[in-house]
């Protein structure tokens, strides 16, 4: 199959909405960039709409189902903070990078979800310090390239502040123009948190989110201007594209509470939990409910639930559809889940095991200790005004295409075409209306 371009760079900025396409347009370098791209403004995002199931949706073009990364946590009751699918070995089939490592090509990933531990050549992998005892610059040393991250934070570490937003997407941004000029990586997959954790902090059309558009604008003009400096340009391609949307809320949802009062958790003496019967795990907008697979099903038991699930939704409105483990294969989601939840607007579900089943959230709790946010995700992609964009342009890519709709699953055969291979069992399709073939 032949390869259609020299490089691709894949820039993921994480929460970039169809509501934002009017904004972009009138953004200086957005405005240059689609003069010559293609691209689709309605692309649905994969159920739970979740950064995690997404990106790696991006890369497998699987839905998550089949991949493997159904949410961002992993399930682990017993911890306050559960661990993220921050390592390759969680996701299973082969990847965008597993396949063009394998055509001898060069790849650099910048933050880029479910990425540690990976074969990336030139790897700085999103992952966290999540225990006491650990430090952030080993963790992210131990799951990915030691001597590049080293170098990266040695020239740039100085403008992060730990997690903290703009400055982690300043330092990201620097290393990624650093990474094009010196490692000249044939594909580069990087991830921008800025414009997501604005909304997540201070509402979805918040000023604060329009600065981080105006923000990422910037990052465009300077990685159009980089491949021109570097007289690559023609030679490359370019697809910018988000993972989700985002929708404000004000009221948090523990239905664990509710289970914990019916009976289904059980506690030791020091108030750990022990033990359960049924337990609901978030994926903010939307909500796993597993039952504990050291007992047998039980019909009864299950129908018993759903009345309790079904009686709390009609009392408070707090839910919007109570689905079976059908409907979430159906939609690829997790197939090990007993009901999958989907939240009303204006609520999200926690997993917390405490205080009232339904939270207002107060000004003072939103980020800080209690984290709670403005504006969240993890919804249905199927909600009114809740899609993602696509925007490609460069070699391979045909000017001036504009497609109605399109699915996230798409994006990874697409690049993969690019690159002249095929992506494995991929659930999506080639968009070959946009691909100079």
């Amino acid at each position: 199959m032949r390869r259609m371009t020299r490089y691709l760079l894949v820039i993921s900025f994480d929460g970039l909405s169809s509501l934002d396409f009017d904004y972009l347009i009138t953004l200086p370098n957005f405005k240059e960039f689609l003069e010559k791209a293609s691209y689709a403004r309605k692309v649905y995002s994969v159920y739970p709409s979740l950064t995690y199931p997404a990106h790696a949706t991006i890369v497998t073009g699987r839905y998550p189902k089949n991949h493997g990364i159904i949410n961002n946590t992993l399930f682990q009751p017993q911890r306050e903070f559960p661990d993220w699918y921050w390592q390759r070995k969680y996701l299973k089939g082969e990847t965008l990078y597993d396949e063009a490592l394998k055509k001898g090509m060069k790849v650099a990933g910048l933050l880029w979800p479910v990425t540690g531990k990976s074969s990336i050549t030139y790897n700085m992998p999103e992952v966290l310090a999540n225990r006491s005892w650990q430090n952030q610059i080993l963790v992210s040393l131990l799951n990915g390239s030691p001597l590049y991250q080293w170098t990266l934070n040695q020239k740039f570490g100085h403008l992060r502040n730990g997690v903290k937003q703009p400055d982690l997407d300043h330092f990201t941004h620097q290393s990624l123009i650093y990474t094009l000029r010196e490692k000249k990586p044939e594909l580069t997959l990087v991830h921008y948190t800025d414009l997501d954790s604005m909304r997540h902090y201070h509402g979805f059309n918040s000023t604060e989110a329009q600065e981080a558009l105006k923000r990422h604008d910037q990052r465009l003009g300077d990685i159009l201007l980089t491949l021109r400096e570097m007289q690559i340009e023609k030679e490359s391609t370019i697809a910018v594209l988000g993972d989700h949307s985002s929708l404000d809320e004000d009221q948090v949802i523990k239905l664990n509470v509710l289970l914990k009062e019916n009976g289904y958790l059980e506690f030791d003496a020091k108030g750990r939990l022990n033990n359960y019967r049924a337990i609901v795990k978030s994926c903010d907008g939307s909500a796993y409910v597993y039952f504990n697979p050291k007992y047998p099903k039980n019909p009864r038991e299950v129908k018993k639930l759903l009345r309790l699930l079904e009686g709390f939704k009609q009392e408070t409105g707090a839910i919007e559809g109570i689905y079976s483990s059908a409907d979430a294969i159906h939609w690829g989601a997790d197939p090990q889940c007993a009901f999958l939840l989907e939240a009303s607007l204006g609520y999200y579900f926690i997993d917390q095991l405490n205080g009232p089943v339904l939270e207002k959230i107060k000004p003072e709790d939103v980020g800080g200790l209690h984290h709670r946010t403005k504006a969240a995700h993890g919804y249905s992609p199927f909600k009114e005004g809740y899609t993602t964009v696509f925007i490609a342009r460069g070699q391979g890519i045909r000017e001036g295409v504009v497609l109605p709709e399109m699915s996230l699953i798409d994006e990874g055969p697409t690049l993969a075409r690019l690159l002249g291979f095929i992506l494995p069992k991929a659930d999506g399709r080639v968009l070959d209306e946009i691909l100079e073939l």
